[in-house]
């Protein structure tokens, strides 16, 4: 079964979305409120899912990697979280994001199914970058020396994607909306 176009571009809409509000609440010293946000449109993807079971121990999962990388990543001295104490588990809104990143493994990444060392190499790539966005919008600030700092989020995210794709493919295949499904229906009625 593949991802519809519709599913996909509406999975993306909404994890841009809990993206920037989780990134710019941070910025903004609202991080509780972004995190809010971004977790309020987590649950909008598990209630139009086709499979919010298979959603949501996905969801479970990526946050408690993204708790154990980013904790150390702000213990080592790695990143350093706009509003957060150094010498504690990662912030609120950070954890948001990894529950947002893992709506998009069953839709719009869904095409990453495995292929495990490509995500290895998308995660060495797109997860820094994604830290240097969140870092240029002022939600973070990477330690020093910058370049060793952006190589540890690199690695740390081409372990990271492979294994959450692995647990998305054992979880099951693509996924869809199930609102495009009944729109389809009553179109055809």
């Amino acid at each position: 079964m593949l991802v519809s176009t519709k599913s996909s571009l509406l999975n993306l809409v909404l994890y841009e979305l809990g993206w920037f509000a989780c990134v710019l609440g941070a910025a903004w010293d609202v991080g509780a409120l972004g995190a809010t946000l971004a977790i309020g449109l987590a649950v909008i993807h598990l209630v139009i899912s086709d499979r919010p079971e298979k959603e949501w121990p996905l969801m479970l999962a990526a946050v408690c990697i993204g708790l154990v990388v980013d904790t150390l990543h702000a213990r080592l001295g790695v990143l350093e979280f706009r509003g957060h104490q150094a010498g504690t588990v990662a912030p609120l809104w950070v954890l948001a994001l990894w529950l947002q990143f893992a709506t998009v493994l069953h839709f719009c990444l869904s095409w990453l199914s495995r292929r495990y060392f490509l995500a290895s190499v998308l995660g060495l790539i797109a997860g820094p970058l994604a830290f240097l966005g969140g870092e240029r919008l002022g939600a973070a600030t990477f330690g020093d020396p910058w370049l060793l700092s952006l190589g540890v989020i690199g690695l740390s995210w081409a372990l990271a994607l492979p294994t959450l794709v692995w647990i998305a493919d054992r979880l099951g295949g693509p996924g869809r909306y199930r609102i495009f499904e009944r729109f389809v229906e009553v179109k055809a009625q």
